[in-house]
């Protein structure tokens, strides 16, 4: 399996890397966190529009690019530099790719389009109270009703729940676990944004009470889409991650030439020699796992779940270390409000815990390989 970049995505970063730091400085993330919606409505319109982003895996005949995730691993690595607060992770990811795994022609005809121009905000409900991405606790029900369906329930830590078009829930019929496709703001259907550790991302609580919504796929066949959407949904979090990574490496590497004590850079010191070189291997090494998931999301989707674990279990963690350690390398400032270094170690975190724990994907790497 070829790793290398290619040239077509390489010029790709070099125009997402010119478009997120013009669009998204340090003060303007911070602005955004503030607002109710968290993110800017005409830059995700100028994301649509000019450049193609949330339609760029939607297949042609959906109005989209026909990329694939190799692709999409180098948005959200640019993303992830940057903490760009946005409903893409939700929109051009979990919706779409729900979709498609349903293998619901009409559904996909229907819905995709407006995905993928970005007029129609999407995303999925998985999790409920308690917070599994596996769906063993998913307790929403869904009857039928004439044509249509009426659901009930209540859905947790929904990615942008609270300004979504469209709500793919994931509910239970008589023959088990389903997708159903639901207005956002339709009657039944109550939104509530969540206090969140990590104020770049947004989640809300979605409440179903007789919500109609429209059935995706077939009857029963939910779980199957629910864990191919979390294993892709990890591989991206995966590029994500690095990005955020290798964010934290150059600012800490800045800072340690410029700062300086006793007279000289404390890069000079060994001991901040030790933590960047580590912080390299491990941004070099999420490199290597995120690169391979994404090609594997694309050409070998047999070996996807073990890949997808790999990933996320692997850069969540570096992330983490990462965004530490650049705390600890810009000493007293990054423990502050004012630096950006708390806003890069809050995304780690959430990282890690979105889509499952780095411990439990590795748990389900080692089951993958009959350990």
């Amino acid at each position: 399996m070829e790793l290398a970049v290619t040239e077509e995505q390489a010029e790709l970063r070099a125009a997402l890397r010119r478009f997120f730091t013009d669009k998204a400085p340090s003060a303007t993330v911070r602005k955004l966190m503030e607002t109710e919606a968290g993110y800017d409505t005409a830059v995700w319109a100028q994301m649509g529009e000019q450049l193609g982003l949330q339609g760029l895996a939607i297949p042609e005949e959906h109005g989209g690019a026909g990329f694939g995730f190799a692709e999409l691993a180098v948005v959200f690595e640019e993303m992830g530099r940057t903490l760009f607060p946005s409903p893409f992770l939700a929109s051009a990811v979990l919706a779409p790719q729900a979709l498609l795994a349903s293998t619901d022609a009409s559904a996909c005809a229907d819905l995709l389009p407006g995905i993928a121009d970005g007029s129609t905000v999407a995303t999925v409900a998985f999790c409920e109270r308690d917070g599994r991405w596996d769906g063993s606790d998913i307790q929403a029900a869904a009857r039928p009703s004439g044509e249509d369906w009426i659901l009930d329930g209540v859905k947790h830590y929904v990615l942008d729940g609270h300004v979504a078009d469209l709500v793919l829930v994931f509910a239970r019929t008589e023959l088990g676990l389903s997708l159903f496709a639901v207005d956002g703001t339709a009657p039944g259907v109550a939104r509530t944004p969540l206090p969140t550790l990590d104020q770049t991302r947004r989640l809300a609580r979605v409440t179903l009470e007789g919500a109609p919504g429209r059935l995706v796929g077939s009857e029963g066949t939910g779980l199957a889409v629910l864990r191919r959407v979390v294993d892709l949904a990890s591989v991206v979090l995966a590029a994500e991650a690095l990005g955020g990574a290798q964010r934290c490496l150059d600012l800490s590497v800045e800072y340690a030439k410029v700062r300086r004590q006793f007279g000289r850079p404390i890069g000079s010191f060994q001991a901040i020699k030790h933590k960047c070189a580590d912080l390299l291997t491990l941004v070099e090494s999420s490199r290597s796992a995120a690169m391979y998931a994404a090609r594997v999301a694309d050409q070998e989707p047999e070996a996807l779940a073990s890949a997808a674990s790999l990933a996320k279990s692997y850069c969540a963690d570096a992330f983490f270390t990462a965004a530490g350690e650049a705390i600890q390398i810009h000493g007293g400032i990054g423990f502050t409000w004012e630096h950006d270094a708390h806003l890069f170690f809050k995304r780690a975190k959430s990282s890690q815990l979105l889509f499952g724990t780095p411990a439990l994907h590795r748990d389900r790497l080692a089951a993958s390989l009959g350990i």
